[in-house]
């Protein structure tokens, strides 16, 4: 079991070492924006985000700390950077470095949009999970290739102070090549937190 168990784990550090590390990102609990004022829904607070580009399509997943709930407060905005990035308004709210020129929404019904486009029939609602399988040629182009496009989501609630959480936090996340490097590395961080869970539990049986 020890055996396994270290295998495994080397074999997540080793995914985790990869470039393809850098293009998933899991979030912090309760890491709130700062000054955010709506409500602290679990859906609104981003678990884990990653993103691979693969055939021309997009496939984005985001996770929160609770089951999405059609009704309740709020909406995810995810913002792109096509290579230029001229906006970047939340330096005030201490992520001075979240630079897109494009944002597409994607509201907890399942519905979403960018500009008059509709993303519905691209977007997938299961639990504390969304999917996105967004082709590329709905964003506007920019300088960059699709592949060198960066990507940031933010949960909405309402008000003055609406912005709930960052993903990644002050920084854009770059999409991984190929659908099977995406499987490799949730796999990798799968094996990394068992890991993880199994080493905070051994003091119990001490």
């Amino acid at each position: 079991m020890k055996k396994l168990l270290l295998a495994s784990c080397v074999a997540g550090l080793a995914f985790a070492a990869a470039p393809a590390h850098a293009d998933a990102v899991w979030d912090a609990q309760g890491d709130w924006a700062p000054g955010y004022t709506g409500q602290h829904l679990a859906d609104l607070d981003v678990k884990w985000f990653g993103v691979v580009y693969d055939s021309g399509i997009f496939h984005i997943k985001a996770t929160m700390f609770g089951n999405i709930t059609a009704g309740t407060e709020g909406f995810y905005v995810i913002g792109v950077n096509t290579g230029t990035g001229p906006s970047h308004p939340f330096g005030p709210i201490g992520a001075p470095d979240v630079k897109f020129n494009n944002v597409f929404f994607v509201q907890k019904n399942g519905t979403g949009n960018i500009g008059a486009t509709s993303l519905t029939p691209f977007i997938t609602i299961a639990g504390d999970s969304f999917w996105v399988d967004l082709p590329a040629s709905v964003i506007p182009a920019g300088t960059a290739a699709p592949l060198n496009y960066t990507f940031n989501l933010w949960p909405r609630g309402a008000g003055a102070q609406a912005v709930a959480d960052f993903a990644p936090d002050n920084s854009m996340l770059a999409a991984v090549p190929e659908i099977g490097t995406w499987a490799m590395m949730i796999a990798g961080f799968a094996a990394v937190g068992s890991g993880m869970r199994f080493r905070r539990r051994r003091p119990a049986f001490a």
